[in-house]
């Protein structure tokens, strides 16, 4: 393998579209009859956004010509707290890697770049949801379980 790392830009939008629908299918095992179009516009809409911004930070990875992986960590505000003054976060999202290149350090330097971008933002903490399968991934890089925060779906 020849991997390149590429950061993302506006140029990439399709590419990060869909592959945004391929995380979304897979994390929630979707089969492929289920309609995604509204998911997939507004993802094309968010990315046309925060890649502008700088909400949003990606990185594609390709094998020569072929893609086969990405990640990317998205910016906000909330409200300062003692712990965050700046009240700036960051919510690593979207980390993919084709199934018949796994397990080859792909996505564990996809993150390590995504983490890296964090960090020049002198953000001092950033969040993930994980799937069962990239638990061990972040549990390798050092990320820990949240014991406080709660969720409820309206």
């Amino acid at each position: 393998m020849k991997l390149q790392y590429k950061r993302a830009t506006i140029e990439d939008i399709d590419i990060l579209t869909e592959t945004r629908v391929e995380v979304l299918r897979a994390a929630n095992q979707l089969p492929d009859q289920i309609d995604m179009s509204e998911v997939r516009e507004q993802s094309y809409h968010y990315y046309k956004k925060a890649l502008v911004d700088g909400t949003h930070v990606a990185y594609l990875v390709f094998d020569g010509d072929c893609f086969v992986g990405a990640g990317a960590v998205s910016f906000y505000r909330v409200m300062p707290t003692y712990h965050n003054p700046s009240g700036d976060k960051a919510y690593i999202m979207n980390m993919y890697t084709a199934p018949g290149c796994r397990r080859q350090g792909i996505a564990y330097h996809t993150l390590d770049l995504l983490v890296q971008e964090v960090r020049k933002r002198g953000i001092r903490a950033v969040s993930l949801e994980a799937t069962e399968m990239g638990r061990p991934l972040y549990e390798k890089y050092g990320f820990v379980n949240m014991k406080d925060e709660m969720e409820l779906l309206c």
